[in-house]
């Protein structure tokens, strides 16, 4: 298995975040640099979605874990490669949140793929944390 995680803090509440989780995978853009979401059906366990990224073709996830304000993780399936991709909101002492982005995937080709799939994780998370913070205001 290959696993990679990038973490970033923000000033706002977990609940300021999840609102911007949810609504990035609800099929709301944060940025005109994000992923494209379509959910078919709740934002629930179980809930299969479709995923465009930037300049690629559409295929389709499903919602394996959701904890309102705490995790939310989806699995793809391409083969024998399993891609999961995690997101943890951790609340700070001080206040605000501390956000880390996972993506393990099982199967031969995770050396070459995750870097690729995982070198925008800077920028996504940056919209994640600018998008939440502005709603906070």
């Amino acid at each position: 298995m290959w696993t990679t995680d990038y973490s970033a803090e923000t000033s706002a509440r977990p609940d300021a975040v999840w609102a911007a989780l949810r609504a990035l995978h609800s099929g709301t853009p944060l940025s005109e640099r994000s992923d494209r979401f379509e959910l078919h059906g709740p934002f629930e366990k179980g809930t299969e979605l479709s995923v465009t990224p930037q300049g690629q073709d559409t295929f389709r996830s499903r919602i394996t874990e959701l904890t309102e304000n705490e995790v939310y993780e989806d699995e793809t399936r391409f083969g024998e490669v399993v891609l999961r991709f995690r997101h943890t909101l951790a609340p700070l002492a001080g206040g605000g949140t501390r956000v880390t982005h996972r993506l393990e995937i099982e199967g031969d080709a995770g050396p070459e793929l995750g870097p690729q799939i995982s070198e925008d994780f800077p920028v996504a998370m940056s919209d994640l944390l600018t998008s939440a913070e502005r709603s906070a205001r």
